[in-house]
């Protein structure tokens, strides 16, 4: 696992397919705000939550762009988007190398089971692509809220 980002810090740049299998990069959104943020499995309850609740509040964040990524294959991600209606890039790191330069990918365990995994967080990354703010371990529906929070500083 690498170290933990914090506010100020770079963020880690990317360059993923999306759920249409268009390679999306952190790059291309310069100028504009992002929420970056990760979660374990397409359609599963806690990610289907936190999706449907950035879902809803895209109408009052401005131009900031919302980014989802998950170790899922495309395939997956464009279900998850038809499904639910999402509205924005899921993007595909199936070999978490993405999630391990941002310090989500981690030791975790579930039911006894120790396996990695995505530790769920977010990062709302700035214009110049610093970091503005940074949640690890976020709770799914407190995803949107801290959004909707950071951008009304």
């Amino acid at each position: 696992m690498s170290d933990r980002l914090k506010p100020g810090d770079l963020a880690p740049a990317f360059n993923l397919p999306d759920q249409s299998g268009n390679q999306i990069s952190l790059s291309s959104f310069r100028g504009r705000k992002v929420l970056v943020y990760f979660y374990p499995k397409a359609d599963t309850p806690g990610c289907t939550t936190q999706a449907c609740a950035l879902r809803d509040v895209l109408g009052e964040v401005g131009s900031t762009a919302v980014i989802g990524i998950s170790p899922d294959p495309p395939k997956r991600q464009a279900a998850f988007d038809a499904k639910f209606s999402l509205g924005f890039p899921l993007l595909s790191d199936v070999s978490h190398t993405v999630a391990e330069s941002y310090g989500v990918w981690v030791e975790r365990t579930n039911y006894g089971r120790t396996y990695m995994g995505i530790e769920r967080s977010a990062f709302l990354v700035s214009e110049d692509g610093t970091l503005e703010q940074v949640w690890y371990k976020v709770r799914p529906a407190a995803t949107a809220e801290n959004l909707l929070k950071a951008l009304a500083i």
